[in-house]
């Protein structure tokens, strides 16, 4: 059985990240790159990037071809465009920068530490309403909180 994060590792092997300091760089150089958003509608809508393209990491393939329900024009448009994959923490984006490149995508990079990292580097980050969210919000935000079903369990001694 492959658990989750070695799937993650196992897929960092084809795909390469950039830090949020390096995306600051990249969007000077190339406004036109897409930062393509893979978490889910309700987190988008919370906080993102301005200027990027929300699709799910769920719909993430058929969003990439023409003919489905789930079919995003600017995203099937953009095999040659740079592609900049971000998720919360820097693992769904490692998946989906994985998918796009076996999907063809020729230039596409996930940002390591996600929107936290980009939090943390003081970079803004905006709500559905494109207003500026606080950055000490979006630091609670992307802490995670586990329920207590959700721990391993504790090995009897």
């Amino acid at each position: 059985m492959v658990r989750f994060i070695e799937l993650v590792r196992h897929c960092l092997l084809d795909v390469r990240e950039i830090l949020p300091w390096d995306l600051v760089d990249r969007l000077k150089e190339n406004p036109g790159l897409l930062i393509l958003d893979v978490r889910e509608p309700n987190e988008f809508d919370a906080m993102h990037i301005a200027g990027s393209l929300n699709v799910p990491r769920g719909i993430l393939e058929s969003a990439c071809e023409w003919d489905f329900e789930e079919t995003e024009p600017e995203l099937v448009n953009a095999r040659q465009r740079e592609i900049v994959v971000v998720c919360r923490s820097g693992h769904r984006s490692i998946l989906a920068s994985h998918s796009l490149q076996v999907l063809g995508y020729e230039n596409v990079v996930s940002l390591k530490s996600g929107l936290r990292g980009w939090n943390d580097y003081e970079e803004p980050l905006v709500n559905k309403a494109g207003e500026v969210v606080d950055p000490d919000f979006a630091d609670q935000y992307f802490t995670a909180k586990l329920r207590a079903d959700q721990m391993r369990p504790k090995r009897a001694s």
